[in-house]
């Protein structure tokens, strides 16, 4: 797994491509942190940063985190051509995921979207929703495994409901746990329709 979905896996990817994402954030995010007070932000597995730079344009600091350099590179210069006060705004940071551990109950919102986990999926997402502060916003979004089998491991698919139940009822308040289905533009060019699974979890204070 740590071959499959190592840096050379995304690097070969991301230049493969003169731009992989659009520069639109993931609507799922739009949905789900839109009315949240700016604070700090992780966003783990920023790719090209269309969410980092969303965050950023909407008050956030955000420190978007991402194993591929090209991908990294391309966010940098797509940030760069946008105001000073957006891009002072988000720290970009090289690393994986794998290894990489966020500060504890750090982040007023922790987000990932389409992870493809370089281990265990869940342990991923256990250090992740560890780097939510009290009072802070988990947001995990993936391929529900009733959409479209385009994902190249099974750890990608997963449903709400599995990663609500990995976090302790005791701190976490469960917001959001659905499949939600929604367009979006296949690799050939044409629309397809895709379902996405959609957490959005509050940590108590």
């Amino acid at each position: 797994m740590s071959e499959q979905f190592g840096k050379a896996f995304w690097e070969e990817r991301y230049r493969g491509h003169t731009a992989v994402c659009s520069w639109r954030p993931n609507p799922q995010l739009v949905a789900e942190a839109g009315d949240l007070a700016p604070g700090t932000a992780l966003d783990a597995g920023c790719g090209e940063g269309a969410d980092a730079i969303w965050l950023a344009s909407r008050g956030w600091r955000v420190t978007a985190v991402d194993l591929a350099t090209t991908a990294l590179r391309r966010a940098r210069e797509h940030a760069e051509t946008l105001s000073a006060d957006v891009t002072s705004r988000i720290d970009w940071v090289q690393a994986d995921l794998t290894s990489w551990t966020p500060t504890e109950e750090h982040f007023d919102l922790v987000s990932t979207h389409y992870v493809h986990a370089a281990e265990s999926r869940d342990t991923l997402f256990r250090r992740l929703a560890a780097a939510v502060a009290p009072g802070g916003t988990l947001l995990i979004v993936g391929h529900h495994p009733s959409g479209p089998q385009h994902a190249s491991s099974p750890e990608a698919y997963f449903t709400a409901e599995d990663v609500a139940a990995s976090l302790d009822p005791d701190r976490w308040d469960i917001a959001v746990a659905e499949a939600r289905t929604r367009s979006a533009t296949g690799h050939d060019g044409h629309e397809i329709t895709v379902r996405d699974a959609v957490l959005q979890a509050r940590k108590r204070a």
